[in-house]
């Protein structure tokens, strides 16, 4: 058995040395790393002390408009300093973060809002050509408790209704009322076993849940990760994870503050505007997944960038080839390039691959577990297998969940009573301890770093009258790691639905990389004695098949 012992089974003490809470981690980087650039946004350069002071000022206009402690903020919007103030100033007046990914659609965006209880929502009138206002508000979906919504960038040329909602500066110019008094005993208030924030997540239900997570873990956590892989002060950190995500928040903006990094927030990835950045800026830290350094590497005017500032590159779980990782360090100049794996529940990290472990290791494994936590791989029993033995990836320690919300049941399956988190992964490890994940339990594939769930796209195909079953797989893919396969069985009472049909319509109701590549349409899916769907012979089948838009099988 190979192990790192936890401090304790599900321990949520924040390190000692730390702030305690992420309410109180920009006070902390201030007074830290004062006068150097915490973050640089075009013409905007601000440092430790100026963001300080603009997270204050958000936080004052959070109580402004009512929000007390524990309350639920979500934000739904690009990457951006504003996002950034936004999200630090409710955390700070004591407000549970809710993040929602950007490219959802307006019914699953309002599903999350009403069910996490958001009374306040940031977001904005104009990304790559969506009024996220509009298509909330225009849709007439229940949004629970929502009472604000807040425009974070007002578009040029905003034209349409606004809904109520408040503009950025406006917003910001109703906390001038609270004394700065009142906010900094709000913030001081916060404790570390509070909620500080809840990712949602889905599963195989196909409904997200909310994960739970709290200030303590956090910044535990991520004190931890931004040591382990080498983050120090002055490094120049270009934030390309979308901010929705654990890795774009946490180990992007949290992680600057902790160590001292200058933030260089981008809202799309585009490689050739992110080339250029790189160049202009000296970016020294860059993390995404594997289609992101792909892309990169094989851009055809790469020569033209220096790119030399580049020091530290990371990657997610996915499998990555072992010339990738050759040609980060060869190409850019990259000395440390290091994996992690981990997943909501965990905080976002599960286990880390030393920066300067070799190729092959960080290519082929995500490393060890996370400094004072636990991992195992463990048979169906839950009997721990030796090194070199396939089974179920569990995990233990500070990192695990507070749980979902409001759904102590999908909590008790997923976290057992002895605090191990069962992740369904199915990974190897070695005796050295480092992990290689080679398959899943669950159905959940990635498409370029995104989670997707069979059984949520499943549940919106089923709702087409063309088709009577659906299932979905994912099969690799060279650009984006997996893409999703669907096998529909049509209604025999309707004419059968062209592929290239079925992709526009599920565009309509789903985000983009939900979407299944490529549709078959098949007399039958094939089913177990019990009547269980093989979707072993599914995937099987998608590996095989050429690559296609679209098919009919």
């Amino acid at each position: 058995m190979v192990e790192v012992e936890a401090d304790s089974p599900r321990g949520q003490q924040p390190d000692p040395a730390g702030p305690g809470t992420v309410a109180r981690l920009v006070d902390r980087a201030a007074d830290a790393f004062g006068a150097a650039e915490a973050l640089a946004d075009g013409e905007v350069r601000w440092s430790f002390t100026r963001l300080r002071d603009e997270v204050h000022a958000a936080a004052r206009a959070a109580m402004a408009h009512g929000v007390t402690p524990g309350d639920r903020v979500a934000v739904w919007a690009p990457n951006s300093r504003q996002w950034i103030v936004a999200a630090l100033g409710a955390v700070a007046a004591g407000a549970v973060l809710v993040p929602v990914n950007t490219r959802y659609k307006a019914a699953e965006a309002a599903d999350i809002i009403r069910r996490s209880g958001a009374q306040l929502l940031f977001t904005e009138r104009d990304f790559l050509g969506t009024d996220y206002v509009a298509m909330l508000h225009g849709s007439g979906a229940d949004l629970g408790a929502l009472r604000h919504t807040v425009v974070l960038r007002e578009a040029a040329a905003s034209t349409g209704p606004a809904y109520g909602a408040l503009p950025w500066d406006a917003y910001l110019t109703a906390g001038t009322a609270v004394p700065d008094a009142e906010r900094a005993a709000r913030t001081a208030a916060v404790r570390p076993g509070d909620l500080s924030d809840i990712l949602y997540t889905s599963g195989t239900t196909g409904r997200p849940k909310g994960v739970m997570i709290t200030h303590g873990q956090t910044v535990r956590v991520y004190e931890t990760w931004s040591r382990t892989v080498t983050l120090r002060p002055g490094d120049r950190y270009l934030l390309v994870n979308p901010f929705f995500h654990t890795m774009g928040y946490k180990a992007g903006v949290l992680g600057c503050l902790l160590r001292g990094v200058t933030m260089l927030p981008e809202p799309v990835f585009d490689t050739g505007r992110v080339l250029r950045r790189m160049a202009a800026e000296r970016v020294s830290v860059l993390l995404g997944p594997p289609t992101v350094f792909h892309s990169l590497v094989r851009h055809p005017e790469r020569d033209r960038y220096d790119l030399s500032a580049l020091r530290l590159a990371g990657t997610g779980a996915a499998m990555i080839p072992t010339t990738l990782v050759e040609e980060i360090r060869r190409d850019f100049g990259a000395t440390d390039v290091f994996t992690a794996y981990g997943l909501s529940e965990s905080t976002g990290v599960a286990s880390i691959c030393p920066a300067d472990a070799d190729a092959a290791t960080v290519a082929r494994t995500v490393g060890v577990a996370l400094p004072g936590t636990e991992l195992r791989v463990v048979a169906p029993d839950g009997q721990v297998l030796p090194p070199g033995r396939p089974g179920e990836v569990v995990t233990r320690g500070y990192h695990v969940m507070a749980g979902y919300l409001d759904d102590p049941e999908a909590t008790a399956r997923t976290v057992d009573a002895d605090g191990w988190l069962h992740t369904g992964d199915i990974g190897v490890l070695d005796a050295r301890g480092y992990l290689t994940l080679t398959d899943r339990l669950k159905d959940m594939y990635v498409v370029g770093g995104f989670n997707a769930y069979p059984a949520e796209v499943e549940n919106v195909l089923g709702t087409h009258p063309g088709i009577a079953e659906a299932a979905v797989v994912g099969a690799p893919d060279e650009r984006l790691g997996e893409v999703g396969v669907a096998f529909v069985v049509p209604d025999p009472a309707q004419r059968p639905p062209a592929p290239e049909a079925l992709t526009a319509w599920a565009r309509e109701r789903l985000a983009n990389f939900k979407v299944p590549r490529r549709f078959h349409l098949v007399p039958e899916l094939p089913r177990n004695a019990s009547g269980k769907v093989l979707k072993t012979e599914l995937r099987r089948a998608a590996r095989e098949e050429p690559r296609g838009e679209a098919g009919s099988g």
